[in-house]
């Protein structure tokens, strides 16, 4: 007879946010991605968007996307399926970020960011970068819970702002310009460029 007890209902969704994880880190590999920056060294962050860094390491500027990622996520999914407890939808934010990851590491995307956008020198994302862009936009997603809806819209907005005026992209600018580049804004992206 076996007398293990499967694990506490609780417990399910941390064990499929873990093996979504590893699953990404798996694909993420098997597309050539590097484990960490090829310089060989470890940032906890990296401010410079121009530098070879970006993107190399556990945080960057970009990483504020990702946050609101979270905030979008926490949103669609407590209207589409407020019924499915937090931590599912959590679980399900977590596996749709993860795909995003997989997809903007993909050549089509990378290819997509150095034709449409100011990224011209995007070579895609370390793997220690993806991870920390999954992390950021699970606390995202947990913020916009604790925050509730007014506020956590006033996050995106400032946060939105805050990158428009710092790096000259946001979120929104991002997926306008891989959808319907604007050359003016990429222009007006470049200008910052050293």
């Amino acid at each position: 007879m076996n007398t293990t007890l499967p694990p506490p209902k609780k417990l399910w969704p941390w064990l499929a946010m873990a093996l979504i994880l590893i699953l990404t880190i798996i694909l993420l590999r098997s597309q050539g991605r590097l484990w960490i920056c090829a310089c060989g060294q470890v940032y906890l962050w990296v401010g410079d968007i121009w530098s070879s860094d970006n993107s190399q390491h556990l945080f960057d500027p970009y990483a504020f996307t990702h946050l609101l990622h979270g905030v979008v996520f926490f949103w669609l999914l407590a209207w589409l399926l407020p019924q499915i407890p937090l931590l599912w939808r959590l679980s399900m934010a977590v596996g749709i970020e993860a795909a995003w990851e997989v997809l903007e590491n993909s050549s089509i995307i990378i290819n997509r960011y150095r034709e449409a956008t100011a990224s011209l020198g995007y070579e895609g994302d370390a793997i220690i970068n993806s991870v920390g862009d999954i992390l950021i936009m699970a606390f995202g997603f947990i913020l916009a819970y604790k925050l509730g809806f007014r506020r956590s819209l006033i996050l995106f907005i400032v946060v939105e702002l805050i990158l428009v005026f710092w790096i000259r992209d946001s979120l929104l600018l991002s997926i306008l310009m891989l959808i319907y580049p604007i050359e003016a804004i990429k222009q007006w992206q470049l200008a910052l460029a050293p």
